[in-house]
């Protein structure tokens, strides 16, 4: 999809600080982090949110949060990271296109949601 800013990236037409890649799945790094580590795993193919997936997309998936752990650890989240897909608008997805973020650092990262 050439208006959406992760196939983009994906694709190469805007950089990325990429902490992971290959032929399926790319990982770099949020331009607005909200921990010290920030993350995000997309897939290389457009999904436009994880309300879209179905049984044929089981692996991609499983490979994605298969991989969160290993570069948590490898960009030094030994003590804990949090992952989060936010799906659709009410679930406050901002970029239609499945994302999977992982943040942390040496500071707890608090609740993850402020009862209203």
């Amino acid at each position: 999809m050439s208006d959406c800013i992760f196939c983009r990236i994906a694709g190469g037409e805007i950089p990325s600080t990429k902490v992971y890649e290959d032929d399926e799945i790319l990982a770099f790094k949020d331009i607005h982090p909200q921990a010290a580590v920030h993350f995000l795993i997309i897939p290389k193919r457009h999904i436009t949110s994880l309300a879209e997936v179905g049984a044929a997309d089981a692996p991609l998936l499983g490979r994605m949060l298969a991989l969160a752990p290993q570069l948590a650890r490898e960009l030094g989240l030994q003590d804990g990271f949090r992952t989060l897909i936010n799906t659709g608008r009410i679930g406050g997805q901002e970029v239609a296109h499945l994302h999977l973020h992982v943040l942390g650092g040496p500071v707890p990262l608090g609740p993850m949601l402020v009862r209203q």
